[in-house]
């Protein structure tokens, strides 16, 4: 039995003493922070049942390929006399271009809704008070979102794909610059040496100031290298002949990064808003209006800032089939009207766009009052 001095010393000494908390090992918080099969399921669910989002999802990813290929066909099986085959290189970078533009904007349609859908729908706190990780119900929309996007850009791209490789004219067997052939194909050093082989040709290709290194002192006016040349030389080239399977594939990666972020970018905004059309008129505007005029123009004492915005990153990094002119990193040569940044500053800005924003979109949501 107990004796009475003991019995009174918990009572002496203010009561027993509490238990410690009980800390749940760091690999099993970060576990269940992980959505599931079921609640990534769950949210796709939700997104498809909305048919007015997928309805303009389809309108805006599928129907303007559809539609500009099958005129194209058409008005080529009916008059081929007056009109080309529907595949071609400038066809091709048309609608590629359309395609990223377009597929942006629904993009960030797409993620401004996942990230105000259980808002809106007055959901969210009954979500919470099942005791799901919030920021479990956050990453679940980003494979569900995805999962609608990216099989429709593919089914968009691989038909663009296809035209182009079975329904193009035949291929040159030379680069037309200027009205002169150039063999096709050549690297610099490469053009260095047709130029040195064949002058008057080369200068009626490439202006009259062209001169070989190598072949004497440069006389005034003359350019000390056919870095210039060989960047007119490759936009003819892309402008005459179709990609290449890898160019292709290349360009398809492209896509399916320019549609991520405005996945991100959306969902983290919207999450952050609270505000679908908000998030929705702001990235519209961001795509349409801003980063055109950041892309094309050097703003005096601004030009750090325009390469902050993520969209001139991503026009310095659009692949070479689809930007003919200028200079950039991975086989590219940009869009830009301004300088280029260099490839490490084009890296940090798009990797800070999507930390950034899902960074603030999981957080609004993990404080976010029921």
């Amino acid at each position: 039995m107990t004796s009475p001095a003991a019995a009174a010393e918990p009572l002496l000494s203010g009561g027993p003493s509490p238990a410690p908390p009980i800390r749940t090992p760091l690999p099993r918080r970060l576990a269940a922070s992980m959505p599931t099969w079921d609640l990534i399921a769950t949210k796709h669910l939700e997104l498809r049942k909305r048919r007015g989002l997928m309805v303009t999802v389809l309108v805006m990813t599928i129907v303007p390929t559809v539609l500009i290929l099958g005129l194209r066909l058409a008005f080529h099986l009916f008059d081929p006399a007056h009109y080309g085959p529907a595949g071609a290189p400038s066809v091709f970078a048309g609608v590629t271009n359309l395609t990223a533009q377009f597929g942006f904007i629904i993009a960030a349609v797409v993620g401004a809704a996942a990230g105000t859908t259980d808002l809106n729908d007055g959901v969210f706190r009954y979500l919470v008070i099942t005791g799901r990780s919030r920021l479990a119900l956050y990453l679940a929309r980003v494979p569900a979102g995805l999962a609608i996007l990216i099989p429709a850009l593919a089914v968009a791209f691989t038909m663009l794909c296809l035209v182009t490789a079975y329904e193009s004219a035949p291929q040159p067997t030379s680069v037309s610059v200027s009205n002169i052939s150039v063999p096709p194909y050549l690297d610099q050093a490469q053009l260095q040496t047709w130029i040195h082989q064949h002058p008057r040709q080369a200068a009626q290709a490439f202006g009259p100031g062209l001169i070989v290194p190598g072949l004497g002192p440069l006389p005034p006016g003359a350019k000390p290298s056919v870095a210039t040349d060989y960047a007119n030389y490759i936009g003819s080239e892309d402008q005459q002949f179709e990609p290449a399977a890898n160019e292709m594939f290349k360009i398809g990666l492209w896509l399916s990064l320019e549609v991520g972020i405005g996945f991100l970018v959306g969902l983290g905004l919207g999450s952050l808003t609270g505000q679908r059309t908000l998030s929705t008129i702001l990235l519209i505007g961001l795509e349409i209006v801003v980063t055109p005029i950041l892309a094309r123009t050097p703003i005096p004492y601004f030009l750090d800032g325009q390469r902050l915005d993520v969209g001139v990153a991503m026009n310095q990094l659009r692949p070479a089939g689809l930007a003919p002119t200028g200079g950039g990193p991975f086989g590219g040569r940009g869009s830009l009207g301004i300088p280029p940044m260099p490839t490490w500053a084009m890296i940090l800005v798009i990797v800070g766009w999507i930390v950034v924003w899902s960074v603030l979109g999981a957080w609004r949501m993990m404080t976010r009052d029921t």
